[in-house]
Formats: structure tokens, C-alpha cells, sequence
């Protein structure tokens, strides 16, 4: 499946070496405005080649809409995205037409489709995820009018982790720095540590962190379509992603039901908290409940190294695979507008649902 949501629908199309990626964006409300620099502002925190610690790929990532907008507004009707590519180069890719490289998707496409296009990775490949980050930042606009906000930083590089919670960050120092993290000391231990990394041919892996505030309360479905349920199926569906958690998350286990259970205000129509705390991540029984929704995503260390590994090819006999091409050395700088953009597009359609009935 190509298509994202059930009201607010996504369906991406496009390789990483073919003439074009993009989108059609269909169940977006007529009426919004229409803001193409922001949402090229979103596109440009994604693009490759935005800073030394990233892949050195030069796309502008021009986007370019085909339809669905009349006289800056939208008009209801399906809103197409395309992206052209400009930078490939597929020789780089000559070496694997036929060998597997390890932790790819080379084999399991290869086994699944019977043919893969391996340029780059063809549809495999991280670009897909630049017509996720267009349909996200449109979501994103029409969030905007119902006062919710979403915002995502790096928490972790390596074993370097941020102690303190979302609530003690000033958030808004995250994009003053080339890996997004909002503490600008061990933003630059990051930094050193990538370049480090990357000078000896390797990769290392991090987590994203994001925060949802102003998201209503009844958002979600109580049995296979809770809230939590779609944001984890939508981090997990970005390239690299290894784990997802909400709330307290894997930390909550240590916890007894005491001391983890969100004790209610004693009169939260009068406050903007309805609980003393929120270790439930602001979701409850799959439904929003007001609260702030926060959650993590970790990234696996990418998997193409600048270093000769042992594999094998279509033909089941040993291989040599040596890394080659322009890839990142750490993928979390540029996944921070992937995750708010997935999860921009989460929770615009459970709007939407919220609206129309739709569970």
C-alpha cells in the first residue's frame, strides 16, 4: 500500500533516482489557506545536503502543486505534489544490481517483487519520505487553525541522551543547531560525535523525540484504531525507525500502578490540566484526553558504511559489497520533520474522523 489515513488521505509515489517523488493529498478541507513557504520551509529541514553531519546529495527540493489550490486556498479537492529530482547518480549504484547489501532492503524487495530497481534503493530509499514531509506540512496548516501544534527534536545520538524532559527544553533553540537538539552543549557533543563517526566510514543511530499540545480530547478509536496505535504505525513506517513509545513508555514497567496513574485535577474545567501528571502520554484507552501527547522514535544506525562487507548475490554466491554513493551518517537531523510530519498527518485525520463520526 502506498496510501496513508482514512479521511485525510496520503498517497506518495516516486523512486530515489526517477525523474520525480510526490503526493496527492486527498480529503484536505476547502477554505484553508495556503501557505507554499511554509510548507517548502518544512521540505527545506529534510532536504540532503543542508549541513556537513547529513548526506552531501545536492537537492533544492523544489516543490511544485499541480492542483487542488485556486487563489491561495484550497478547494477540497485532491492536492498533487511533485518533486523533482535533480542530483542522481546512479552509477554509484552499478555494484549491487545483482549483490545484497546487508541490513538493506535489497533481498527482501528482490524476494517479495522478483525485480527491484537499485538506484539508490528505489522506492526503498529515505527520499520517499520528502512527499511525506510536503502532505505533512499541509496537515500541519490545517492543524494550525484548531490550535494544535506539534514540535520534534533530537533526544539521543549514540549514547548521548538528553536528562531532562520536554517541559524543561526551550524548544524553540532546536533548529539553531545543524542536529536539532535543543540543548546547545550536547548539540555540539552530537555534532563531533557524527563527524567522528562518519570520518571513520561508519554510522550511529538516535532518537527523535516529539511533542502534540492543543490536541483536543476524544480523539481515536478504542479497539484497533487507538491514537497511539496509528502514531507508532506512522513512525514506524519512516525509514530507519527501530522502536516507538508514548508517555512513560519502556520507563513505566519500573513504576507501580501508585505511582503511575494519572490522579485527576480536582476540578480541571477550571484549569488547562485535567491530571497532576501525565504518564499516559496524553492518549487513554486509544482516545486523546487533552493532555500534551509526547512520544520517541529511534533510528537505527544507517545501514550503508563506507567500509567492504561480506555478503552474497542473486545467484546465492559470496560477494564483496563496498559502500558507495552520498548517505547519511546519522539519519535523526533530518528525520525531525519526518516524525512531525507523520505525525501531523495522524492526527489531521483523526480530526477529521472525530468530525464526521468515522472510528
Amino acid at each position: 500500500m502506498n496510501t496513508f489515513g482514512t479521511l485525510f488521505r496520503v498517497t506518495t509515489f516516486g523512486e530515489s533516482h526517477g525523474a520525480a517523488i510526490g503526493c496527492i493529498v486527498d480529503g484536505c478541507p476547502a477554505g484553508l489557506d495556503f501557505d507554499l513557504d511554509f510548507i517548502q520551509h518544512d521540505l527545506d529541514r529534510r532536504r540532503p545536503g543542508q549541513s556537513a553531519i547529513v548526506t552531501q546529495r545536492k537537492e533544492s527540493d523544489t516543490v511544485q502543486v499541480l492542483s487542488g489550490v485556486f487563489e491561495g486556498k484550497t478547494t477540497g479537492t485532491p492536492i498533487a505534489f511533485v518533486i523533482p529530482n535533480e542530483d542522481q547518480r546512479s552509477r554509484d549504484y552499478d555494484h549491487i544490481a545483482t549483490a545484497f547489501r546487508p541490513s538493506h532492503a535489497d533481498y527482501t524487495w528482490q524476494t517479495k517483487f522478483g525485480h527491484r530497481d537499485f538506484r539508490g534503493g528505489g522506492r526503498s530509499s529515505a527520499r520517499e519520505t520528502a512527499a511525506r514531509v510536503a502532505a505533512g506540512a499541509l496537515a500541519k496548516l490545517f492543524l494550525k487553525t484548531q490550535g494544535v501544534d506539534i514540535q520534534a527534536y533530537v533526544s539521543q545520538v549514540g549514547a548521548l541522551s538528553l536528562d531532562k524532559i520536554y517541559q524543561e527544553l526551550d524548544l524553540s533553540v532546536t533548529e539553531t543547531n545543524d542536529v536539532r537538539c535543543p540543548d546547545p552543549a550536547l548539540a555540539e557533543q552530537m555534532i563531533d560525535l557524527i563527524k567522528q563517526v562518519r570520518k571513520a566510514g561508519d554510522t550511529i543511530g538516535g532518537v527523535v523525540s516529539a511533542v502534540v499540545r492543543g490536541c483536543p480530547p476524544g480523539l481515536g478509536a478504542p479497539v484497533f484504531d487507538k491514537l497511539h496505535a496509528d502514531l507508532g504505525k506512522a513512525m514506524l513506517s519512516i525509514n530507519a525507525a527501530k522502536g516507538f513509545e508514548y508517555g512513560s513508555g519502556f520507563e513505566g514497567v519500573k513504576m507501580l500502578g501508585s505511582q503511575h496513574n494519572d490522579q485527576f485535577n480536582p476540578q480541571p474545567q477550571t484549569g488547562s490540566r485535567l491530571t497532576q501528571t501525565n504518564f499516559s502520554g496524553g492518549i487513554q484507552g486509544g482516545i486523546s484526553n487533552g493532555m500534551d501527547i509526547y512520544f520517541r522514535t529511534a533510528f537505527k544506525p544507517v545501514a550503508t558504511i563506507m567500509r567492504d562487507q561480506e555478503s552474497f548475490n542473486a545467484d546465492g554466491e559470496p560477494v564483496t559489497v563496498s559502500g558507495k554513493g552520498r548517505h547519511d551518517p546519522c539519519v535523526v537531523p533530518r528525520a525531525v520533520p519526518i516524525v512531525e510530519a507523520m505525525a501531523a498527518l495522524v492526527i489531521a485525520d483523526h480530526l477529521l474522523r472525530a468530525r464526521s463520526n468515522v472510528v
